[in-house]
Formats: C-alpha cells, structure tokens, sequence
C-alpha cells in the first residue's frame, strides 16, 4: 500500500506540474483555442481505448509490468513536451500519454489485490489522498520554476515521472495471485464493453461514473475559470488558491471522513449521500455571486466529490469477482474519459446561455446519479469476470 501510494504521488505531482502551465504553453506554438481543445481531447480519446486493454494485461499478465508500461509513456510524453520544436511534437506527447494511460486503474488494482473488501474504501481513500498530495504540490512546482524557462516544468515532470519507473521496477511486487486465470477473448472489444453498461452486477455503476465525470468535467474543468473570472472578477493567482484549497479539502476528506462516514453508513449509503451532496455543491455554486459564497461551495464539494470518487471504485471491486480487478478499473477509467471528453464540451455550450449554467447543468446531471445510486451493489447476483 505504501508503495503504491508513493507510486501515485510521484505520478500526480508529474500531472500537478504541467496542467497549470499546459495550455499557455501550447499558445506558444500559435494553436488556435480550437487546436488547443483538440490537443486536451486527443489524451481522452486515447485514454478511452488504452485503459481497459492495460487494465486486462494486468489481470492477464501482471500489475507490475502494466505499470510500468504505463508510467513509461507518462515519462517520454513529458520528455516530447519538453523538447518539442512544432505543434505536431505536442500532439504526440498528448496521444503517447493517453494511449499508455493505465497507471491509475492499474494502481487501484494492486489496492483491490492487496486488501479485504471490508478495508478498501479506507484504501483507496487512502490513495487518493497520495493522488491529492502531487496535486497540491505540483501546480506549486509549476509556478516557481516557470520562470526559469517554459520547458523548465516539463523536464522536472519528466525526472519525478521517472523516479516512479525506477520506484516500481524495484519495490513493487507482484499482487496479482489471479495470473493467466482471465477469460480468452480481446484486448478491447466495443461490444462487449457496451453490453457492461447492462451487466447486473456493474452496469448501473458505470452508467453513474460516466455521468459524474460528465458532470465534474462540465462544471469544474470547463465551467469554473469562465465563472470566476467573468462573473467573481477575481485574478488567476486568486484561481490558483482556489484550486490548492479544493486539493486540500480533498486531502483531509479522504484521510479523516471516507472511513468514518463507509464505517458508519456502509459503502451503498456513503455513496448516495456524497452524490447528493455534491449536487447540493454544484447548484450553491451555480447560485454564488461573491467569493466567500463561492469559496463554501467549493469546500462543501471538496470534500463531498472526495467521497464519491473514492465509492465509486469501491463499489465497482465489490461489484466484481476477484479475477477481474485489473479489467474494470480500466473499464471505469474509460467510461469516465467518454464523460471527460463530453463535458468540456456540453459545459461551453451551454456557456454561451449563462456563464454559470454549467454548474446548475452539473447539478442535475449528479441529481440524475443519484436517483441511479440506490441500484448499485445489488444483492442475488453472481459475479462473474466481464471478459
């Protein structure tokens, strides 16, 4: 566990550092705001594909070697951005990251592996808040060391993103005790990965996952810079507070509230008690007006969506046999990047009719998550491996 989650945080604080800086980095290279959301999309088309293939090679041939696999191309698509010359160069930065894209479900996996049903939402709880950590530490990163050359970031990304090659090459073991015991079929089917979203054990959970992410993508990654700049009026380092506190507020959920709250209520009333919430979040702050109005809806989302997140991979390893870890959680990562893909892109649309509406737009997609919510972890059901 302690291994992983080093693992996790040296790959996040990689993350950390270029998305602060990714998109005035890119301008620079004269690409279009349209070129530009071309370039954000490319990764989450590639994601969408790569990750359940990674994530049945790890239940196929191992965790270890997937990982590695997949912490590699983080590295050289870093390693792209630094040295790139042309526009082109980034693309394939962006598409080499995506298609190698299966570090996290990968990660959640050997979690899954290595611990009891009753203890895993503390666990992965526990690995997003590792996760949360290279988010608060890499943006700062990113800032300091900006000023010393704009490719400058990229190449201490790179260093921090090898050092977790290095990391899992000597320390990490092998977890999976399922090896070669997988179904025979394809690395990647399209029809079967349809036909999971009506699966009785795990569809209902995908089906929340995709629009949750749907929702977040919408409102957070799309909606919340156009809102705070346009209607708060407030400046971009004031932004970048903002996004250090969600991390924050997200780091102490997920060590001091996940396990008390799945503890108290069970992991089915934990989850649809953080989903309503952060829809109660999502309209507040589709009604703020003022920045400490703002800053409250933002801290009661921190640490509600922190719940949710952490529930949702919870749910889905208590919804699958134990041969199959490795294959869902790359499942769910690519039903999450259908609904990255989508967001951003329903969130400027719907901008164009009020600059807050992405957030009440995310507010009803969760309420609609919510009401899916009680369906999940249904009991009488035979778990059986998706491929």
């Amino acid at each position: 566990m302690i291994i992983a989650a080093l693992i996790a945080l040296v790959n996040m604080l990689g993350y950390g550092i270029i998305i602060p800086i990714l998109y005035s980095y890119s301008k620079k290279f004269g690409l279009t705001d349209f070129q530009n959301g071309l370039l954000f999309a490319i990764y989450s088309v590639c994601q969408f594909i790569s990750t359940p293939i990674i994530g049945r090679m790890s239940d196929k041939y191992g965790r270890r070697p997937a990982l590695l696999i997949s912490i590699f191309g983080t590295a050289i698509s870093f390693l792209l951005m630094a040295i790139a010359k042309s526009p082109s160069v980034l693309f394939l930065a962006r598409a080499v990251d995506g298609i190698t894209a299966g570090n996290i479900p990968v990660i959640l996996a050997v979690v899954s592996d290595t611990t009891k049903p009753k203890d895993r939402a503390k666990a992965f709880g526990f690995i997003g808040s590792a996760f949360n950590f290279g988010f608060i530490f890499g943006p700062a990163i990113a800032s300091f060391t900006i000023r010393y050359g704009d490719s400058v970031p990229f190449w201490i990304a790179f260093a921090i993103t090898s050092l977790a090659v290095i990391l899992t090459a000597l320390f990490l073991p092998e977890t999976n005790k399922n090896l070669g015991q997988t179904h025979e079929g394809k690395l990647f089917d399209f029809k079967k990965m349809w036909h999971t979203l009506f699966d009785p054990n795990v569809g209902i959970t995908f089906i929340i996952s995709m629009i949750f992410f749907l929702a977040f993508s919408c409102a957070v990654i799309y909606g919340f810079q156009p809102f705070t700049i346009n209607v708060l009026k407030i400046s971009p380092s004031v932004n970048a507070q903002l996004f250090t506190l969600f991390g924050i507020v997200g780091l102490v959920s997920q060590n001091l509230v996940v396990g008390p709250v799945t503890k108290w209520l069970g992991d089915k009333k934990s989850f649809m008690v953080s989903i309503f919430f952060v829809a109660v979040a999502f309209f507040l702050t589709y009604l703020s007006r003022n920045l400490l109005f703002f800053t409250l809806s933002m801290v009661i989302l921190g640490v509600f969506n922190s719940i949710a997140q952490t529930m949702i991979t919870t749910i889905l390893s208590a919804e699958t046999d134990e041969k199959s870890q490795g294959t869902i959680m790359g499942l769910n990562a690519s039903y999450q990047s259908i609904g990255m893909i989508i967001g951003p892109i329903l969130g400027g649309l719907v901008a164009t009719i009020s600059i807050s509406s992405p957030f009440l737009v995310g507010s009803i997609l969760v309420m609609v998550c919510f009401g899916l919510s009680g369906l999940v972890l249904r009991r009488g059901v035979k778990k059986e491996a998706l491929f």
